[in-house]
């Protein structure tokens, strides 16, 4: 079957089997790395893209559902040469270490501050519950998020 998805601002048309999760085009059709195969039951949170501005476990979701949605992964949201700027609160907090879980993370964070700029770290700690770190790098990401949403502050 052939299903045009948006991803990252980009048109595409594959050809694939209607139930194959989302996450399997995303890498093995469009050869995006961000969103990860981390648990393939939708606990862990590394293969988390965006699907009209709500965080969702790609691993499950099956391409037919994407189809004719917004979809944005972590590749999506900046440049290695001008990232995103929560990316680069990320960066400047050095709150990255293998990197994995960065999807879940990113992307969560930006879906709940884009819904409630003032969140709370507990409102974020809340969002980011189901998403798996092994790094132990939540104090740096926590710090990171914080300081995106302090710079939200600043624009409004």
């Amino acid at each position: 079957m052939t299903i045009r998805l948006r991803v990252n601002g980009t048109d595409h048309t594959v050809a694939v089997d209607p139930d194959t999760p989302l996450l399997f085009v995303l890498a093995d059709e469009l050869g995006l790395r961000g969103p990860r195969f981390g648990c393939g039951v939708a606990h862990c949170g590394s293969c988390t893209v965006m699907v009209h501005g709500e965080p969702v476990r790609s691993c499950v979701l099956p391409v037919r559902h994407a189809a004719g949605t917004d979809i944005v992964t972590l590749e999506g949201l900046g440049t290695p040469d001008a990232p995103h700027p929560l990316q680069q609160a990320f960066i400047d907090e050095g709150a990255s270490q293998c990197g994995f879980c960065l999807s879940g993370v990113i992307l969560t964070a930006k879906a709940v501050l884009d819904a409630k700029p003032d969140a709370s770290d507990a409102e974020i700690r809340g969002a980011l519950g189901g998403v798996l770190c092994r790094c132990f790098t939540h104090t740096r990401m926590l710090r990171a998020i914080r300081r995106y949403a302090d710079g939200l502050k600043g624009t409004r």
